[in-house]
């Protein structure tokens, strides 16, 4: 990720290994830029962000950049097969999708969801999970058909910069399939 980084900035500073970190396996790329700085803080960045950010001046055309970002990030790709109702009929075998991101920031992420929709028109869902005396950790969760339009939508050229192990996950649903036969009304959707 951090040489991703340093490519999309143009930077030559050297990625060094943190000394401080307690498994020694944390890495870090430092550059100091005070303009980069002052933009960031216009778009709406800030120091100690978890439980303050809200809304970002990302223009509409980057956003699915932003968004895959977010993923990479705080987000997750998760798919399984799905063989719950294989009791009723051995057929009822389904692979799963979802995508998420978590924040501790609803402000950010009822902001992210409501951009989603305008843009991509994909509804999502938010969730939160209390966890007292600790703050409340908030996830925006896309499901079925909304995880896979999202999919293709931020992976949009093969080129675009991405974290490796996420995209591969993706991998498996970006690729053109054929549409499902109709089974019957009733029947989950096999994505």
């Amino acid at each position: 990720m951090l040489e991703s980084v340093r490519r999309c900035l143009g930077l030559g500073n050297a990625i060094t290994r943190a000394s401080n970190s307690p498994t020694g396996a944390c890495y870090r790329l430092q550059w100091s830029d005070r303009v980069f700085y002052r933009w960031l803080l216009e778009l709406g960045l800030m120091p100690a962000k978890s439980l303050r950010l809200g809304p970002i001046a990302i223009p509409d055309v980057w956003f699915r950049d932003f968004v895959r970002g977010c993923i990479d990030g705080d987000g997750s790709i998760v798919t399984y097969v799905d063989r719950y109702n294989t009791f009723k009929k051995p057929e009822y075998v389904y692979t799963r999708l979802f995508v998420s991101i978590v924040s501790a920031s609803p402000r950010f992420l009822e902001w992210v969801r409501s951009t989603v929709s305008r843009l991509m028109g994909l509804s999502g869902s938010l969730i939160v999970r209390r966890c007292p005396p600790h703050n409340d950790i908030w996830c925006l969760k896309y499901a079925k058909r909304e995880s896979l339009a999202l999919l293709r939508c931020i992976y949009y050229d093969p080129g675009v910069s991405s974290l490796r192990r996420k995209r591969a996950i993706a991998a498996n649903f970006l690729m053109p399939r054929h549409p499902a036969p109709r089974r019957g009304p009733g029947r989950p959707v096999v994505i």
